[in-house]
Parts: structure tokens; sequence; C-alpha cells
């Protein structure tokens, strides 16, 4: 099984290091999160060198308040600790292999000077 489960402690240390990290936001109840589970666990045997991790929202009920998840499935992903998306619904697996190769080919310099250039800029 290429996908970890994830929780409250264990979710921090994972997405703040270098590297690429999906998120899968899902429950049990939830028919799109079964419907989307496939196609997420496909994606990630094809791409051992990236997290693919999996938050249960019920089990995690804090995380997903953190989060602010409020439809389920949500897709997120943080690339060397910054968070780069964040959707809810289910993808066909194309769509997912195709945010998996943006996560790649994501300049992080220009992520990194676009974040400082937002955070020097005087508030309204």
């Amino acid at each position: 099984m290429a996908t970890v489960d994830l929780t409250a402690d264990t979710l921090a240390p994972t997405i703040q290091g270098d590297g690429i990290v999906l998120l899968d936001f899902w429950a049990d109840w939830c028919g799109p999160c079964k419907a989307f589970a496939p196609n997420y666990e496909a994606v990630s045997e094809a791409n051992p060198d990236i997290v693919f991790g999996k938050i249960d929202t019920e089990a995690e009920q804090a995380l997903a308040a953190e989060f602010q998840i409020t439809s389920i499935p949500t897709l997120m992903i943080f690339r060397d600790g910054i968070l780069v998306f964040a959707q809810p619904g289910a993808l066909p697996k194309p769509q997912l292999e195709q945010l998996v190769q943006g996560a790649r080919d994501l300049d992080m310099e220009d992520v990194k000077r676009q974040i400082a250039e937002q955070e020097a800029a005087p508030q309204a």
C-alpha cells in the first residue's frame, strides 16, 4: 500500500519536510471518497517518491477543523512545506496525474519569492 494514514501526531512532520505531500481528507461514509480512493491509490503507487497521505475526517476531526475542511473528499498538496494546492472534489485518474506533474514542475524559488512579496506588501 503506497498511501499512509496520517494523524494529528504525524501530519506536521510529514508536511514540513522537503518534497511533495498529497493529502486526501476523506470519511468512510462518503461515497465520492470511496470512488476516488482507487485513483488515489493507483497514482500513489506510480509515484513512490511522493507521500500520499490519507486523513480520516471522522477520526481526526481536529485536523479537519484546522484545515477548514467543509467538503470531502478534499485534496491538498504541500511542496517543501508550502501549501500549493487545495480543492474539494474527487478527481479522475488523468487529472490527478496532471496535478502531480504540476506539483513536480513548480518553480519553488518563484513560489517562495511570490510569498515573500505578498508578505511584504502593505495591508489595506
